[in-house]
């Protein structure tokens, strides 16, 4: 074994399988370290791996004295005080790109879900209304993909795939990121401008204090009542009680969302509409993200062991 390393998040068994090969894990379970070891078992480990969205800080890092790095399970880092990572020389590292086709895949399935009102139709079968020809006035033809404008907020690794992806279905992308791309998509100088121009938003940006509600009710109302956002991102950068407001008065049309600003989403006002396409955080959930952010995990942990830089360093 390469080195003792702590499982902060909770994690599923066959999720550590192929790092347990090469590392010795103990796993916390969820739990606070302190609660879950003794402070002799928390001695000497030497690395974290978690949850980039999962909150870890700085009394969780002063319980590991060896602690020289935290690596994350997936692209996120968005938990972790870094302030107090660095005062400590601690490393931090993700798995960049790793889910960002998988991602890019449930932000166009909530897409298309929500245009074509799926839930709804899946609805009106399964109750037996189809069968009894009962009419549905919630099937009358919705607005298609074709001519829509796509604006994608973020144009990292899974805002591009999204860009392409939507491209496909004959529509107009635009975007808004901190910096232009190299991309065939006109960018646009503010969110502002850019949720003006869509009608269909997608949240793709990195999660962060400067991102905190940015999606709020004005912003929402520059969306209208045509207007669909998907947000595969963070519940963080959507204000969710404005966008319950928004959804229930129809100042937009519908949303599908990943994430949510608490995790996991209990049953309430947002899971009784009809208008919103909800998944649990599942957007990198497939067998291959899954192998490739081990291999990141595995890449990083290798690398840190040996006295090597981290292969995939958060910058």
């Amino acid at each position: 074994m390469d080195g003792k390393v702590l499982i902060y998040s909770p994690f599923s068994k066959a999720m550590l399988t192929r790092i347990a090969a090469r590392f010795e894990l103990i796993d916390a379970q969820g739990k606070p370290p302190r609660e879950a070891f003794s402070a002799d078992e928390l001695g000497d480990v030497r690395a974290i791996i978690t949850a980039g969205g999962e909150p870890l800080g700085r009394a969780v890092m002063e319980s590991l004295p060896k602690l020289g790095a935290i690596v994350c399970y997936g692209t996120g880092y968005d938990g972790i005080d870094r302030a107090a990572a660095a005062q400590r020389n601690i490393v931090i590292g993700h798995s960049p790109a790793a889910n960002s086709a998988a991602v890019a895949d449930l932000s166009m399935t909530l897409l298309l879900a929500a245009v074509r009102r799926l839930l709804t139709a899946d609805a009106y079968i399964r109750s037996g209304g189809w069968a009894a020809g009962q009419p549905s006035l919630r099937l009358a033809p919705p607005r298609g993909m074709t001519g829509r404008r796509i604006g994608v907020y973020g144009m990292g690794e899974i805002g591009s795939k999204i860009a392409a992806r939507a491209a496909a279905f004959e529509t107009e992308v635009g975007y808004y990121s901190r910096s232009q791309h190299d991309v065939p998509y006109p960018y646009h100088a503010s969110l502002e401008a850019l949720v003006e121009w869509c009608d269909v938003l997608m949240i793709a940006v990195r999660a962060g204090s400067d991102t905190r509600h940015v999606i709020d009710a004005a912003m929402l109302r520059r969306l209208g009542q045509g207007g669909i956002v998907i947000n595969i991102s963070r519940g963080s950068v959507i204000d969710q009680a404005a966008l319950l407001t928004a959804l229930q008065d129809h100042t937009i049309a519908g949303a599908g969302l990943d994430v949510f600003e608490v995790e996991p989403l209990a049953p309430g006002a947002l899971s009784a509409l009809s208008n919103v396409v909800l998944t649990p955080h599942l957007g990198g959930h497939t067998a291959e993200s899954h192998i490739a952010m081990q291999d990141c995990v595995i890449e990083n942990l290798s690398a840190f062991f040996a006295g090597r830089p981290l292969r995939y360093p958060v910058g």
